[in-house]
């Protein structure tokens, strides 16, 4: 799978880093869910008073979502025949 991050300046010039945000195809069912549960933390981490300077989408989802569509996004694929 492939992770992507974001980083960005707060007003007050505080860097905030949002690491393990998932790169999902055009056709796939979560990307538009993940666009909006992404849009929903940002606004999130903007209203905080003194937000942290690292934050994981990863974990965050895994708070905020189901878990059959969080192992769906992020689940392991296991391969076989040790390919």
């Amino acid at each position: 799978m492939l992770l992507k991050s974001l980083e960005f300046k707060l007003m007050n010039g505080q860097k905030v880093k949002i690491t393990d945000i998932p790169v999902l195809e055009e056709d796939n069912k979560y990307r538009f869910m993940l666009q909006i549960r992404l849009q929903t933390f940002l606004t999130s981490i903007y209203a905080q008073k003194h937000p942290k300077s690292i934050y994981s989408f990863k974990d965050y989802l895994k708070k905020v979502i189901k878990w059959p569509d969080y192992e769906a996004i992020f689940g392991s694929y296991i391969l076989k025949n040790n390919a």
